[in-house]
């Protein structure tokens, strides 16, 4: 059993909190460790040390910032293993998929590490006589991050690196339910020269976030999670004057026209659905076969493909899936898959009395099919976050295209097609923010951003790539002449 700690001016704090939350391991619903739900003044702690710490810093010339930046990645790549391991722990993923998730996280902090290329800036010599005009971009000053549990390491790497190395102090709050891989990313982050007070960890619940939120000196927040608390943490953010990109849920279809390469498009599916047991934003719930041919191919292909499906503990290297976080989401995602049966779907193979010898208390759900599910199914409509994966055939691409577009949710979509005219058309047209073409899960690459549309995303600005770049900064332009240039009496109309 262990403690976590707080993480605040370079240093690992014991809360003196009396309230605790219980970190379990998913694989076999067992405690394992004790988080400490930080107080308003640990929090406010936190606060003023990076506020302390943040001018230094963001007046440090950006090539020195990336200096510590490289030596960060340095030390994850090193330590990937390790950190990969802290993941399985508690969130219950397998360790490859941990590891896919270091990596990616990893990039962001390698496009960072770019940050004095992004800061250059603009220059216009003789806007006016003898007068020149130059914009930078300068850093907000102390920003935070509220981050979820299904990617512990990822997505909070998808915050700080961008807001330090563009020259800011970043304050973390990450999910209290797996919140080791954060402190230990922290580690070595110090480790690797980072002055104290730039990046600080606190944790707790929802008071947690709610001060943040609140906070004169918090100039910006980035937070990842459920639809519902996106929009209130928009709303309450934006409310205290803060800059905010909040991004929520999602229902992610796939199109897979009669054309499209269906033994791919399923095995594509079983990924893209099943990994990380559907814990995931991008995540394919929705599978949207266009004719009746095509739905009985996919099917077909899908069922004993789902039934097969290999699930186990993070330490066995032959399992495709893991846990659920915890025994309520356990609880809730049956209670999807109850509702979906009773709606009257098909429900080809069922997942709920899947249980692992030896693991009986684990938070397991067996992979989960449905087929001939309608738009007005909870099991539809909702984002179950579990592996639970629909079939709504359609009979056209157009009726395929007009499902997409009444959902409330528009994060990221596929479709998967040999039709080069179709795909074109389905990546101008469709409402949604990411799109794969024969890509399941369309997540970009660390230089360019990610974000929804819709209801899957609050805010003006996308995570990481480009778009962080302006998040986490602001823009600057100044005007100047020296006394030597032109002279020129008052004027009192608007200057030209």
């Amino acid at each position: 059993m262990y403690i976590i700690n707080n993480a605040i001016d370079g240093k690992p704090i014991t809360s003196s909190s009396s309230k605790m939350a219980k970190i379990f391991n998913p694989a076999t619903g067992e405690q394992i460790g004790s988080l400490p739900l930080s107080s308003d003044n640990e929090i406010e702690k936190a606060i003023q040390n990076a506020k302390k710490a943040q001018p230094a810093w963001g007046d440090m010339p950006p090539a020195k910032r990336s200096r510590i930046m490289f030596k960060f990645l340095q030390l994850l790549n090193e330590n990937i293993d390790d950190l990969a391991r802290e993941i399985s722990r508690e969130h219950g993923k397998t360790h490859e998929d941990a590891l896919g998730e270091c990596a990616r996280g990893i990039e962001v902090g390698e496009y960072a590490c770019g940050i004095a290329q992004m800061l250059k800036g603009e220059y216009s010599r003789n806007v006016g006589p003898a007068i020149d005009t130059i914009s930078t971009r300068q850093p907000l000053g102390v920003v935070a991050g509220i981050t979820p549990f299904n990617f512990p390491a990822m997505v909070p790497m998808w915050m700080y690196p961008m807001a330090i190395a563009a020259g800011n102090a970043f304050v973390l709050k990450p999910s209290e339910r797996n919140p080791s891989a954060a402190m230990f990313c922290w580690e070595l982050f110090q480790q690797a020269g980072l002055p104290n007070g730039i990046f600080n960890i606190v944790h707790g619940d929802k008071s947690a976030v709610d001060y943040l939120l609140d906070s004169p000196d918090i100039k910006a927040i980035s937070f990842v999670g459920s639809t519902p608390i996106a929009e209130y943490v928009y709303q309450r953010g934006t409310k205290a004057g803060k800059r905010v990109q909040a991004l929520g849920g999602a229902k992610n279809h796939m199109i897979i026209l009669p054309d499209a390469d269906i033994e791919g498009a399923a095995t594509a599916l079983m990924g893209a659905a099943f990994g990380s047991a559907g814990e995931r934003c991008m995540a394919i719930s929705v599978a949207v076969p266009v004719g009746k041919e095509t739905a009985d191919k996919l099917v077909a292909l899908l069922k004993p493909k789902v039934a097969a499906l290999k699930i186990g503990t993070a330490s066995d290297e032959a399992a495709e899936m893991g846990p659920l976080i915890t025994k309520a989401h356990q609880e809730k995602v049956i209670d999807y898959i109850n509702q979906g049966e009773k709606a009257g779907a098909d429900l080809l193979v069922d997942g709920r009395d899947f249980s692992l010898q030896g693991y009986e208390g684990g938070y397991f759900v067996g992979g989960t099919l449905f087929d001939n599910v309608t738009s007005d199914m909870s099991i539809y409509k909702d984002e179950i976050f579990g592996p639970v994966l629909s079939v709504v055939r359609k009979n056209s691409f157009d009726e395929a295209v007009d499902l997409i577009h009444g959902h409330e949710y528009a994060n990221g979509t596929a479709i998967f097609t040999r039709d080069g005219d179709a795909a074109r058309s389905f990546a101008d047209k469709i409402e949604v923010g990411m799109v794969g073409i024969n890509v399941p899960i369309p997540v970009p690459v660390a230089y360019h951003s990610f974000g929804g549309w819709k209801r899957s995303s609050f805010g003006d600005h996308g995570i990481y790539g480009p778009e962080a770049v302006h998040f986490y900064t602001r823009l600057k332009t100044i005007t100047q002449r020296w006394p030597s240039g032109v002279k020129e009496g008052a004027k009192f109309t608007f200057p030209s």
